[in-house]
């Protein structure tokens, strides 16, 4: 985030948590945030990192039965996500998955219901657009 124009972002604490409320305290709608953190999403959890276990197994779990989802409908490569709960950019391309491609963006949007709430298309689309 300091390299891409947020110099005043928190480092994480000795727990690996950033304080969210330095984070607030921050200009989350400028440009140059909203940039850095398209920039840099594929360096994070996919989970926040204020995310209690339990909160993290939730995510990994809604991650897993999107990524079953996914591959029934027409993408049998797809990847389930790492033990800490991520699907990166790195991973999509290497099963050859193109989210860019209509019919994969279809079928992400098609199976954020089986998440029940936790990933939702407009997560999808932000994924997307940092892609």
């Amino acid at each position: 985030m300091h390299s891409h124009e947020v110099p005043n972002f928190p480092d994480p604490n000795s727990s690996g948590q950033i304080p969210k409320n330095q984070v607030i305290a921050l200009d989350l709608s400028s440009p140059q945030f909203e940039a850095a953190q398209r920039a840099c999403a594929q360096l994070y959890p996919y989970r926040g990192p204020a995310e209690s276990a339990a909160q993290g197994q939730v995510h990994t779990a809604a991650l897993l039965a999107l990524a079953r989802c996914v591959r029934g409908h027409g993408f049998p490569s797809f990847p389930d996500p790492t033990s800490s709960g991520q699907v990166t950019y790195e991973m999509l391309a290497n099963a050859g998955i193109n989210l860019r491609q209509p019919a994969a963006l279809q079928a992400a949007d098609a199976c954020v219901s089986v998440t029940h709430g936790v990933i939702t298309k407009a997560t999808v689309a932000r994924f997307v657009a940092g892609q």
